[in-house]
């Protein structure tokens, strides 16, 4: 029999024990999560404001 190493559960500081929690949608806890991310704030695009460039004198 092989040593195969346990998994680590991603939500708590154990290994993983199969329960499923981590599936389990964050918007809705009876659903299990199907990744269409309206949990997450994603735009379409982002912007970020340059206060000042700076270059190198040679």
């Amino acid at each position: 029999m092989k040593n195969k190493e346990k998994e680590q559960c991603v939500l708590y500081d154990r290994e993983c024990i199969g329960c499923g929690e981590c599936e389990l949608c964050d918007l809705d806890p009876f659903k299990i999560c199907d990744n269409c991310g309206k949990c997450l704030d994603i735009k379409e695009f982002a912007t970020i404001k340059i206060d000042e460039i700076k270059t190198q004198d040679k």
